[in-house]
């Protein structure tokens, strides 16, 4: 009898199939998925607002730039912590006062007392030899990076450096008259009081031109050069007031590189590297400003 017992055997068969293709595993995909469970062509995840390994949530404001800055210039994005950065501030301009105390210690001793002063003008092999110091203090202090955030010996290569370019103004000081000294002090008090206030209240980013004073200084050295063949009254004037003007530019980048209110910043650990350059800067302008009165007044 094949009529509705085989029927019925037939759609027996059918449901059992179709309960057994519906309780059987998927079917393998042509491409495996990876060894850690990704589809074989992922999406791109999008970061998690808390992911604090990331180098856009790094734990920069509390514990420092990361390492992958490596302590270089960075976006000022990372300066939204007010007390790190008015601490980085305060730490700066304390080395940088301490800096201009010592100097203008020397200034005063080898201008106003004779004996000093008579010394200094008769050795004049004690200033190349402060300027071989400075040079090499120079050096470390700029290309080691890793040795200029290394405490204390950051500060004792930057007091032998402060020590040794103090000297080394106070003895050009000592061959100008005391009436230029002064006049120069006080204009240099001035200039720079001026470009930092200007620094903290202007909108213009004058980190952007960093590049441009770069050229400048180099043009500055070649110019320089030129300045020991040439000996002329007018030639020295026009690259003493060349030379203030150009490191009252470099004040002024710096000012801001410290504030980080701008493209660009330097890391909090920078504190000595950031004092150098103003204080640096700083010296110069004076220098330049001393050249400056001298030769007019010949």
């Amino acid at each position: 009898m094949t009529g509705p017992t085989s029927d019925q055997g037939t759609r027996n068969q059918h449901q059992m199939w179709r309960e057994d293709t519906e309780k059987a595993p998927p079917r393998m995909t042509a491409y495996p998925q990876g060894p850690y469970g990704q589809p074989p062509y992922a999406q791109p995840q999008p970061m998690v607002p808390g992911d604090q390994d990331s180098p856009l949530h790094s734990t920069y404001h509390e514990d420092g730039p990361p390492s992958y800055y490596d302590n270089q210039d960075f976006p000022s994005a990372h300066w939204d912590d007010k007390s790190i950065r008015q601490a980085f501030i305060r730490k700066v301009f304390l080395v940088l006062t301490l800096q201009l105390t010592v100097t203008f210690a020397f200034v005063t001793v080898f201008t106003f007392v004779k004996g000093v002063r008579g010394f200094v003008q008769r050795n004049v092999w004690t200033y190349y030899v402060s300027y071989a110091v400075f040079f090499i203090s120079l050096i470390v202090l700029s290309c080691c990076g890793d040795f200029r955030r290394k405490h204390p010996w950051n500060l004792v290569s930057l007091s032998i450096l402060t020590v040794s370019l103090s000297y080394m103004v106070g003895m050009i000081a000592s061959f100008y008259d005391t009436e230029a000294v002064i006049m120069a002090v006080g204009i240099t008090v001035v200039v720079c009081f001026t470009v930092v206030i200007f620094s903290l209240q202007t909108k213009y980013d004058f980190t952007s031109c960093r590049g441009v004073l770069i050229i400048c200084l180099v043009v500055l050295v070649l110019f320089s050069i030129l300045c020991i063949f040439i000996r002329n009254r007018i030639v020295d004037i026009v690259y003493a007031s060349l030379g203030a003007l150009l490191f009252t530019c470099f004040l002024a980048v710096d000012t801001q590189l410290i504030l980080g209110n701008k493209q660009l910043a330097l890391s909090p650990e920078e504190y000595i590297f950031a004092a150098l350059n103003l204080y640096t800067d700083i010296i110069n302008i004076f220098l330049y400003i001393l050249a400056i009165i001298g030769r007019a007044k010949e």
